[in-house]
């Protein structure tokens, strides 16, 4: 799955999720007529979540600062 990204100015734009980049490129012509002529884009590539098993209970209180972990 792919995310498209277009900052213009103070405005980020998140428009998404899409199938391919070619079908994220065929939006981006579509909406970039009407931004900014400085307007910035990206299509990113977004990454599979991991299955709840995979993430032990150990591993996010290893990553919790001490003051955090013993509350």
């Amino acid at each position: 799955m792919y995310l498209l990204t277009i900052r213009d100015g103070l405005q980020t734009r998140h428009i998404g999720p899409y199938r391919t980049p070619q079908e994220a490129a065929a939006q981006l012509d579509q909406l970039l007529p009407g931004s900014g002529d400085r307007a910035h884009w990206q299509i990113h590539e977004l990454e599979a979540p991991l299955p709840v098993a995979a993430v032990s209970v150990n591993a996010v209180t290893a990553s919790r600062p001490a003051s955090v972990a013993a509350a």
